[in-house]
C-alpha cells in the first residue's frame, strides 16, 4: 500500500510590509505600559531637561511621571474643576497650565501651590504655552481670545479677538520671542507678533484646528484639523506646501522627533502615523485600543507616551542597545563548527546510513488519510484557518473535489455551518488565487440547498451577500476591458504614428542624398 501524501499547499505570493529602517526603528520600542488616569487625557508634555519627567493634564489634576515611574512623583490638584494644557517651560523649572473656570496657573516644578494666577478669560482656557524668552506667556480659550501675559507681574500685555470661535491650540516660535501661533474651530491659524496690535498672517485650514506645530527652524508650520494634516510655508506667506490624507477619522494631536525628520499625528481613529518630513510619506503607523487626545516624544526619542479618551496612557520605552566592547562572554564556537561535514559526498566504499525522519501530519491529513471527508472540511473552516491562512482551506476542498468527494462533504449540513461556508466563499471568491475553486464549491453549495432557500433568514442573507459579492466584481471586469480596450487602441494609434514618422524620415533622407548627388 502507497503511503499517503500530504495536501500540498499552493504558496502563493503575498505583498506583506515592506521591511524599512523606519520599520526596524519603530519597532525597537518595548512593550507598553499602561498606567490609568482619572479622565481623558486632553494634554502630555516632556520637560526639556534631564530627567526628562513629563506632565499629564487629565481631569482637575496634574501629574508629573518620571520617565520610567508608573507612579506620580508629584501632583498639583490646586483646580477648581478640570485642568487643560500643563506646557513646561524651556528651562523645565515652571509649569503653565488652563482650567475649566478661565484662569491660568503657573506653578514651580518644586512647590506645590501656584506661584502666579492670571485672571482674565471669561470661559475655559485650552491653551496655555511660553514664549522663548521664559517671560511671557500665551493663551486662548473659549472665549474667542488670545492673550499674552507678563509673568513677574502677572498682567495681561496684550488680549487679541480675531478668533470667532473655540481657540484650542497654540505653540510659540523658538526663533522669534514675540511670535506665537493659535489654531481655532474657525478653521483658521494666526500667527501674532506681540509688537502688533493684530495678527500678521492668517491661513485657512479647512477644519476646525484641533493641533498646530512650528517647525524648529520657524519656517514651517504644521496644522491638523478633521482627517487633514497640512503643511504651510510661513516665510511664503502660508503657501499650502502638502496636504496629508492618512487618518479615517480627526486627527487630534502632533509631535515631532528630535531631529525635526519625523511627524507623528494621533487620532480618534485610534492611529498613530508617522512621517517622513522629507517625502511627507507614511513609514511607520501604530495601532491603539482606543481614540487618542494627545502624544509626546521624549527630547531624546526613547520614550513614547499616547493619551486616550478612556483615561490610559500608554508608555513605550525604547529597548536599550546591547554594548558588547566590555562585556565579557563566554566564546561560542564558530559557524564552521556547525556546518561540518554537511557538504561531505560519501564515497563508493562509505556505507551510509539514513535517519528516519519522522512525517508529523495536520488534522486536515490525518483526517483525509481516513477518508472523513466532511470532518476534514470542517477542520479547515476553523476562524484561525480561515481568516491567517485561507489557502489551506481552499487547498483542501480542492483536494476533495479532485477526490469526487466535494459534493458530499458540503451536504446535510445544519444552519451555522452553512452560514460559515458561504461566509468563506463570498469573502475570498474575489480573489484570483481562489476564485476557480471557490465558483465550483459557490456552484455546489447553491445546487444543494436551493430546496431550503427561504427557511432561514439567515442563510437567505449570506445568498445576497454572495451574489452581490459576484455581481460586483463582474461589473469591475467589464470596466476594466474597456479600460483594456482604450488603452488598446491607443497603443496601436502611436504605433501607427511612430511608423509614419519612420517612413517620412527615410524619404526625406533619401531625398537629400538625390539633391546631394545632383549638384
Amino acid at each position: 500500500m502507497a503511503a499517503y501524501k500530504p495536501v500540498v499547499v499552493p504558496a502563493c505570493p503575498k505583498l506583506g510590509e515592506r521591511i524599512t529602517q523606519d520599520t526596524l526603528y519603530w519597532r525597537g520600542y518595548k512593550t507598553p505600559v499602561q498606567i490609568k488616569e482619572f479622565g481623558a487625557i486632553n494634554k502630555i508634555d516632556f520637560s526639556p531637561v534631564p530627567p526628562y519627567n513629563y506632565a499629564v493634564t487629565a481631569s482637575s489634576r496634574i501629574h508629573i511621571y518620571g520617565r520610567y515611574s508608573q507612579e506620580p512623583i508629584k501632583t498639583f490638584s490646586r483646580f477648581r474643576d478640570a485642568a487643560y494644557c500643563a506646557t513646561y517651560r524651556d528651562d523645565g523649572r515652571l509649569l503653565a497650565a488652563g482650567s475649566e473656570d478661565g484662569s491660568i496657573c503657573l506653578f514651580d516644578v518644586g512647590g506645590k501651590a501656584p506661584l502666579r494666577q492670571f485672571e482674565g478669560h471669561t470661559k475655559p482656557v485650552h491653551v496655555v504655552g511660553f514664549l522663548s524668552d521664559k517671560y511671557r506667556i500665551f493663551s486662548g480659550g473659549d472665549d474667542y481670545c488670545s492673550n499674552l501675559w507678563d509673568i513677574p507681574s502677572a498682567t495681561e500685555i496684550i488680549s487679541y479677538s480675531e478668533h470667532t470661535d473655540y481657540v484650542r491650540c497654540g505653540c510659540a516660535s523658538k526663533v522669534n520671542a514675540d511670535v506665537f501661533i493659535t489654531g481655532s474651530y474657525d478653521h483658521t491659524v494666526k500667527l501674532f507678533d506681540a509688537r502688533m496690535k493684530s495678527s500678521v498672517m492668517t491661513i485657512e485650514h479647512g477644519h476646525p484646528v484641533e493641533s498646530v506645530l512650528l517647525f524648529p527652524s520657524g519656517g514651517l508650520l504644521v496644522s491638523a484639523g478633521g482627517r487633514y494634516v497640512k503643511v504651510w510655508d510661513v516665510l511664503k506667506g502660508g503657501q499650502l506646501l502638502v496636504s496629508l490624507k492618512n487618518h479615517h477619522k480627526t486627527v487630534t494631536c502632533l509631535c515631532l522627533n528630535s531631529s525635526g525628520q519625523r511627524l507623528l499625528s494621533g487620532s480618534l481613529d485610534r492611529h498613530v502615523k508617522i512621517y517622513s518630513t522629507t517625502s511627507y510619506k507614511v513609514v511607520h503607523s501604530f495601532n491603539y485600543a482606543t481614540s487618542i487626545l494627545s502624544l509626546a516624544l521624549s527630547p531624546e526619542d526613547e520614550t513614547i507616551v499616547v493619551g486616550m479618551t478612556n483615561g490610559v496612557l500608554n508608555v513605550k520605552h525604547r529597548k536599550p542597545e546591547e554594548k558588547n566592547e566590555n562585556s565579557q562572554k563566554k566564546r561560542q564556537p564558530a559557524y564552521r563548527t556547525y556546518v561540518k561535514g554537511r557538504t561531505y559526498m560519501p564515497k563508493q566504499e562509505d556505507f551510509c546510513v539514513s535517519k528516519p525522519v519522522k512525517r508529523v501530519l495536520r488534522k486536515y491529513d490525518k483526517l483525509l488519510r481516513s477518508f472523513q471527508s466532511s470532518k476534514a472540511l470542517d477542520a479547515v473552516l476553523e476562524p484561525p484557518i480561515m481568516l491567517h491562512t485561507p489557502e489551506v482551506t481552499v487547498a483542501v476542498m480542492q483536494e476533495l473535489h479532485r477526490r469526487g468527494t466535494l459534493r458530499s462533504a458540503l451536504a446535510g449540513r445544519d444552519e451555522k455551518q452553512v452560514n460559515l461556508l458561504l461566509t468563506f466563499v463570498a469573502r475570498r471568491v474575489i480573489e484570483p488565487r481562489f476564485t476557480p475553486m471557490l465558483v465550483t464549491v459557490a456552484d455546489m453549495i447553491t445546487d444543494i440547498y436551493q430546496p431550503v432557500v427561504g427557511q432561514s433568514a439567515i442563510v437567505d442573507k449570506q445568498f445576497l451577500k454572495l451574489q452581490e459579492a459576484i455581481g460586483k466584481e463582474i461589473d469591475y471586469q467589464e470596466e476594466l476591458l474597456e479600460v483594456l480596450g482604450m488603452m488598446d487602441t491607443l497603443f496601436a494609434t502611436f504605433t501607427k504614428k511612430r511608423d509614419t514618422c519612420l517612413e517620412e524620415n527615410k524619404s526625406n533622407g533619401l531625398t537629400e542624398i538625390i539633391e546631394t548627388n545632383t549638384n
